[in-house]
C-alpha cells in the first residue's frame, strides 16, 4: 500500500537525524532539512546538530532540542524563531509538549528532566533523581503524569502537580 509519506521519501532526499509528524499527519517535521522545493520552509537551529524534535497539541510551535543543551521552538506561522531556551548544558537527547502546550519538557545526558514554561520562555522547574541518562520522556494524555525512560533500563512515572516520582519500573521487572 502507498501512502503520501512513501510517495515523499522516493521522490525526495531526506537528511534526518530525527524525525516528527506535526499532529494534524499533514507536515512532517525533519531535525535535519529536505532537499527539495516542496520544504515549506527552514527552521534555524543555529547549525547545531538537532537530536531531538515535537510539535504542539495544535501543530503551531515545532520545538528542537541540538546537542549543545539548547531548545529551539519555532512559530509555524512565521517560520521564526519564537524562543530560545537554555535547558541543558550537554545534549537533549528527547523533547515533549504537555497535552495543553503549555510545559515543554526535556530529557538530557545529564540525568536531568527540566520543565519549560512555553508561553513565558522559561525554566519552570527541574526534576533529579536519574542515576543514569534520561532517554525519553512522554507526557500521559491527561497531564497528570510524566515518564521518564533511563539508559539503566528503568522507567520513572512523575506526578507533575507535585514533581514527585511516584513509581519505578525496573527492567521489564514490574
Amino acid at each position: 500500500m502507498t501512502n503520501q509519506y512513501d510517495i515523499l521519501f522516493k521522490l525526495e532526499q531526506v537528511d534526518a537525524w530525527i524525525l516528527a509528524f506535526s499532529p494534524n499527519s499533514q507536515d512532517l517535521v525533519t531535525g535535519t532539512h529536505v532537499e527539495s522545493g516542496k520544504k515549506a520552509y527552514s527552521l534555524d537551529a543555529r547549525g547545531k546538530f538537532i537530536l531531538s524534535i515535537t510539535c504542539s497539541g495544535e501543530g503551531k510551535y515545532p520545538a528542537s532540542g541540538a546537542i549543545d543543551g539548547i531548545i529551539n521552538i519555532f512559530d509555524t506561522a512565521t517560520g521564526k524563531l519564537l524562543h530560545m531556551l537554555e535547558a541543558h548544558a550537554i545534549p537533549i537527547l528527547s523533547l515533549t509538549f504537555s497535552p495543553d502546550s503549555q510545559l515543554l519538557v526535556a530529557a538530557s545526558d545529564d540525568g536531568y528532566i527540566k520543565i519549560c514554561d512555553v508561553q513565558h520562555a522559561k525554566l519552570a522547574r527541574t526534576l533529579s533523581g536519574h542515576a543514569s541518562w534520561v532517554l525519553s520522556v512522554a507526557f500521559c494524555p491527561d497531564d497528570t503524569h510524566l515518564i521518564s525512560h533511563l539508559s539503566d533500563k528503568s522507567v520513572k512515572v512523575w506526578d507533575v502537580g507535585t514533581r514527585t516520582c511516584v513509581h519505578i519500573f525496573f527492567d521489564n521487572q514490574d
